[in-house]
């Protein structure tokens, strides 16, 4: 199928992908800002906008916000990342301007009562609080905080409590006109639609934002060697080791995929089945790339006890050494690049995996990425393109591990 683009006097962006085998479609209000925008005392300020938006405009409640779209059969909801945040919505095709038109109004209309501010804070808080019960999830966040300092990715997407309950309305409204303007905002459509009501409905709402030029690129991070191990009361060591991957933009985006999805990508990956399934030493153990257009991240996480801990370190520190020496054997590399495009195209029967793959190459290469293109670039990464990448970032010199354990 197609994808249309088109772009708004003011610079919003519109992107629509129509696919008339289905009877639904996925809505995407995104703006380029996230918590690597943010200024020094505007840590998790995105995040709280994201919260904000849902809880009111002049002409709609916070319920019924979400019963224009829930009481049509829909699915409203939102996220923010650390140079996007996304409004979006799943809707029958014949309520896709109804969805269009509430998002529209999120963005452009919420009030920002300081009664309602101060209410989500406080929730925003105890979001915080959840997180920090749970190390699991808290280890991720505290290891990029961890590994790349002071930069603007190694922020938060959250916040601190101190700097959540410090905003007020003026400070809101303040980041909004700077962030929320024409070059940033882009509507991602995909499913039963057409391609011009969408365009008519996007002039409608959205042609009143500001314009404004998208923001300005920052320098890639680069960690340090370090370990980290915060005390904690809880039964297993809950643990992040990672070094500095790629960017969006690297010609080893392709290879990365490869090299993660083998390490620890899936149930047949090499760190699962020699921590898991050979040893027994953990219930979660795998990896994960994290790509952003400033740079990227490469990190092996788990849980294991405390007596495991040592010998866990010195597996993944020894798979890290064989991808380092020999790469993938023949077979693993065809078996890996098949899983990645086989889970690529699967991915593909989504609506909002479609919408938001059109969103993001429209957000960060400013065209469509056909499917063959993406394709092509998997099945073409050689074991000696993974090789000399693993040389690049997993020297034993890179590495920093935070843990949080009962140490």
């Amino acid at each position: 199928m197609s994808i249309h683009r088109v772009t708004l006097s003011n610079g919003v962006r519109i992107v629509v992908e129509p696919i008339p085998y289905v009877r639904s479609a996925a809505i995407g209000l995104w703006c380029k800002t996230g918590s690597r925008h943010e200024h020094e005392n505007e840590g998790g300020i995105t995040h709280l906008i994201e919260h904000m938006l849902f809880k009111g405009t002049p002409t709609r409640t916070a319920k019924q916000i979400a019963e224009e779209v829930e009481g049509r059969g829909g699915s409203l909801n939102a996220f923010t990342d650390k140079e996007v945040t996304c409004y979006y919505c799943r809707a029958l095709s014949d309520h896709v301007d109804n969805g269009i038109e509430v998002l529209s109004d999120m963005m452009r209309n919420s009030q920002i009562e300081p009664d309602e501010l101060k209410r989500e804070a406080q929730v925003v808080i105890e979001e915080i609080k959840r997180g920090e019960d749970e190390p699991g999830d808290h280890v991720h966040e505290l290891h990029l905080e961890h590994r790349w300092g002071k930069h603007p990715l190694g922020k938060p997407i959250i916040g601190t409590r101190e700097s959540v309950a410090s905003f007020t309305q003026s400070d809101i409204r303040a980041y909004m006109d700077r962030q929320y303007t024409g070059g940033n905002v882009l509507l991602s459509v995909a499913g039963n639609v057409d391609v011009e009501q969408i365009v008519i409905q996007a002039e409608k709402w959205l042609s009143d934002i500001a314009p404004g030029a998208e923001n300005p690129s920052v320098d890639r991070p680069h960690g340090a060697q370090a370990k980290n191990e915060i005390a904690k009361d809880v039964e297993q060591v809950h643990f992040c080791i990672g070094t500095d991957g790629v960017s969006i933009y690297d010609q080893d985006l392709y290879p990365m995929a490869v090299l993660d999805a083998s390490l620890g990508g899936s149930m047949s990956s090499r760190l699962f089945q020699e921590i898991r399934e050979k040893r027994g030493l953990a219930y979660s153990v795998g990896s994960y790339s994290l790509n952003y257009a400033a740079g990227g991240a490469f990190t092996v996480y788990g849980g294991t006890s405390p007596t495991n801990w040592e010998e866990v370190q010195q597996l993944v520190r020894a798979e890290f050494d064989k991808m380092m020496a020999s790469g993938l054997g023949e077979e693993e590399l065809a078996k890996t690049k098949r899983q990645i495009a086989g889970h690529f195209v699967l991915s593909l029967e989504s609506m909002s995996s479609r919408m938001t793959r059109n969103g993001r190459n429209e957000l960060n290469h400013q065209r469509e990425i056909p499917l063959e293109e993406s394709l092509a670039k998997i099945e073409a990464v050689t074991n000696e393109d993974v090789r000399n990448l693993a040389n690049r970032i997993l020297d034993e010199r890179l590495i920093s591990t935070t843990a949080i354990g009962p140490f």
